[in-house]
């Protein structure tokens, strides 16, 4: 693995104690995203996307929920699963990138900053404030702030399992991933932190109004949600 794409596309099993705590930590996520979505009609774009299991909830609340995926064998499952749901697109980056100027009413980067370098967040934010409709909302959660982030994300699926019934799965789950390739990756590629106000500065600097959310979409509350709009028309 030289890379986390490479990693997700093939590995992205370890990522989740069992299938029960995969479509939880989804379904939790889409009912955060659920929230957010302004009109039964708008234009929704999940930018990396993952397995997004429970995404055809985010598409029943929407106009039409364009789902975005870097990883090749991810985005096949995701046809697989949504290719007859007429609410739903699934689009590679490049793809994306490349659909019409002020198109969206909403779109979501979630728990994908900390895998990107700051040069691939500038240029992801920079097509997200193209894409963005005046006064269109984006979304970007799960921020990893510095410090102590590994033992406090431990901590918070242990919770989160307990309260939805796989508790010793995680356990276990834990222990299989401090031995796989995960921790030889983040030695090696490493995940990118910020703080509140370095993620404030970063979407002012991108022609944002931003503010940080009172909560994290999902279960760890260690981690933040930033709400922000294009700064012409941004309240």
């Amino acid at each position: 693995m030289s890379n986390w794409i490479d990693f997700y596309d093939l590995r992205h099993s370890l990522i989740y104690v069992n299938a029960r705590h995969r479509d939880v930590h989804y379904r939790t996520i889409a009912a955060g995203i659920r929230d957010y979505i302004p009109s039964p009609t708008a234009t929704v774009i999940d930018w990396g996307c993952g397995e997004a299991t429970s995404a055809a909830t985010i598409a029943d609340a929407a106009g039409h929920l364009t789902m975005v995926e870097a990883a090749p064998n991810v985005r096949g499952a995701l046809n697989a699963r949504y290719g007859a749901n007429k609410k739903i697109s699934v689009l590679t980056p490049d793809e994306a990138a490349a659909l019409p100027e002020h198109s969206a009413d909403l779109i979501i980067l979630h728990s994908v900053a900390q895998y990107l370098t700051r040069q691939e967040l500038d240029g992801m934010l920079a097509t997200f404030h193209r894409l963005l409709k005046p006064g269109a909302l984006l979304i970007v959660g799960d921020i990893v702030p510095p410090g102590l982030a590994a033992p406090k994300a431990a901590l918070s699926l242990l919770k989160f399992a307990a309260r939805n019934g796989f508790l010793f799965a995680a356990i276990r789950g834990l222990i299989r991933i401090a031995l796989s390739d995960y921790l030889k990756l983040n030695k090696k590629v490493g995940l990118t932190h910020y703080s509140e106000a370095d993620m404030l500065a970063i979407l002012r600097s991108h022609g944002f109004v931003a503010a940080r959310a009172e909560e994290n979409i999902g279960h760890n509350q260690w981690r933040m949600t930033f709400l922000a709009r294009p700064a012409s028309t941004g309240r």
